[in-house]
């Protein structure tokens, strides 16, 4: 059907129309801006007179007389003073434009509603926080919440931000078990869906709980300011690290606080362990360590899911190879675990005869390994070698020879990993959502925030060693081979990439060569 034309009259005055409507409203505008004050003064009369009228109808009808009397006189004496009546006039005029100004409201306290919730919070934590032989207990039903909770904050939809508590001396806070139960349930009782922070304060018996803001996602793989040796595995909360990287962002740049990971000889934590579940971003975060290792590093990568989330460096220069399969990745990591002894064996004897180590073992070698697990499996069916198995070496002298192993698994398959995998890779990183016993087994300790269950790709938590627990977002390194990769991530990933060596086409398989260890005697 078609539609039916404007009518010649309405098409034709539509433009003379518009214009004459803001013509309207800004003579409208500038009107109110010039009568301002008469506004105000008229808002003030109304006021005075509104209020006059409730004091004549609160008086009772016997002091009526005396009243009107008493302000016929006044009115009288102000008539026969010099200049009587304009001062009046003035007066008025005064407090008219006082009472008729526009009065900001300023919020000196907790309004019903927060009144209500904060009641709730306190009676929901008197279990908790008091026993039968307190003789003045701080908390108690019916109680007035006021001694225990201090500065607190609450959002535009009355849910607390901040809140401050006082508790007993004789609570148990040093047990994990006891903070455990006071953080679920304040979590629960100021509303879901958010991280909170709990800060404990053993000595003082005070507790600090507080809504922290969302990590940024819009950090992409880029050049990091790092010293070699240094990787950056993505950002944290201001206050959790004490430095900051510049970094751009959308449109612009600005100083970010990285979670920086230290490999190398001094090293105390040389190996990697990344836990999460199929799509949290742990193929990411392995890409982003191969870009950064490849600045001064070779890379060595074995992929058991098999996806090709890894093809964009087939072939690059620094990537020795890109295994997929069973077989390949057996004679890689066979190679890798001579590679280490190899070094050791000629930084040992460089050593002993007073010289410096040789260049080829100071070059960091990098061994990536995306769901080894896989390949378990394959080789128990295929009666061959756990690939794991050949990590041991890397795993326990990599720090010292140079090379540094990268391990990502996914929690169901967590248990299949080997003793050797577990016991070395004492830094590590979970991503997605997670429950707080999931994080706790993998990191040791359980965060100091309460895990929410919608996060984005690459958001989870980090612990280097025995250092604390950090809240991390790894930067977007997406495959940019994916036709759902945006384009500014695509190129991000692109320019980082090294140049090829070799064709596509024409790269080999085969891992490099063995070089023959010299036994000694």
């Amino acid at each position: 059907m078609a539609r039916r034309p404007l009518p010649r009259i309405l098409s034709s005055y539509s433009a003379p129309i518009a214009r004459s409507r803001e013509i309207a409203r800004t003579a409208a505008d500038s009107a109110t801006d010039v009568l301002h004050p008469l506004i105000t003064i008229t808002r003030g009369l109304r006021v005075i007179g509104a209020a006059l009228r409730a004091k004549w109808a609160a008086t009772p009808k016997e002091r009526r007389g005396p009243a009107l009397f008493l302000t016929a006189a006044v009115v009288l004496v102000v008539a026969l003073i010099p200049y009587g009546p304009l001062l009046a006039l003035v007066t008025v005029m005064g407090a008219a434009a006082w009472t008729g100004r526009e009065k900001t409201v300023v919020k000196t306290g907790p309004d019903e509603a927060e009144l209500a919730r904060l009641q709730s919070l306190y009676e929901a934590l008197v279990p908790y926080f008091s026993v039968p032989e307190d003789p003045a207990p701080l908390f108690s039903h019916g109680g007035e919440w006021d001694k225990a909770f201090s500065d607190y904050e609450f959002d535009d939809s009355g849910r607390p931000t901040r809140l401050r508590v006082r508790y007993p001396a004789y609570f148990t806070d040093g047990e994990a078990a006891s903070r455990a139960r006071i953080e679920q349930l304040l979590h629960a009782k100021s509303g879901r869906g958010r991280e909170y922070h709990f800060a404990w304060d053993e000595e003082g018996n005070q507790l600090v709980m507080s809504v922290l803001d969302a990590l940024p996602t819009s950090i992409a793989a880029q050049r990091f300011v790092t010293s070699p040796g240094e990787t950056v595995l993505g950002f944290t909360d201001a206050d959790a690290v004490r430095r900051t990287v510049p970094v751009i962002a959308g449109d612009g740049s600005h100083d970010a606080p990285p979670v920086v990971w230290r490999t190398g000889p001094r090293s105390t934590e040389p190996h990697l362990l990344v836990v999460g579940r199929p799509g949290t971003g742990t193929t990411t975060l392995l890409r982003s360590i191969a870009l950064q290792a490849l600045k001064d590093g070779d890379v060595l990568i074995v992929e058991g899911s098999g996806t090709g989330e890894y093809a964009c460096l087939t072939g690059r220069s620094g990537v020795l190879a890109v295994e997929c399969g069973l077989a390949g990745a057996l004679a890689t990591l066979e190679w890798a675990s001579h590679e280490t002894e190899r070094r050791l064996i000629c930084a040992n004897r460089a050593r002993q005869a007073g010289h410096p180590a040789p260049e080829d073992t100071k070059r960091p070698l990098w061994i990536l390994l995306d769901r080894p697990s896989v390949f378990a499996d394959l080789a128990a069916a295929d009666g061959r070698t756990d690939p794991q198995h050949l990590l041991q070496v890397p795993l326990r002298h990599g720090r010292a020879a140079g090379v540094t192993v990268v391990v990502a698994e996914q929690f169901d398959t967590l248990d299949d990993l080997t003793e050797p995998v577990r016991s070395h890779t004492r830094a590590r990183v979970v991503l997605g959502p997670a429950s707080l016993a999931q994080v706790e087994s993998v990191l040791g300790i359980p965060p100091h925030t309460t895990p929410t269950p919608d996060v984005p790709p690459g958001r989870g938590y980090a612990r280097l060693g025995t250092g604390p627990v950090l809240r991390l977002q790894v930067p977007a390194t997406p495959d940019p081979y994916d036709d759902a990769t945006t384009e500014a991530h695509r190129q991000a990933v692109l320019d980082l990439l090294p140049v090829r060596d070799v064709p596509v086409e024409a790269t080999s398989r085969e891992t490099p060569p063995v070089e023959a260890v010299p036994a000694e005697g």
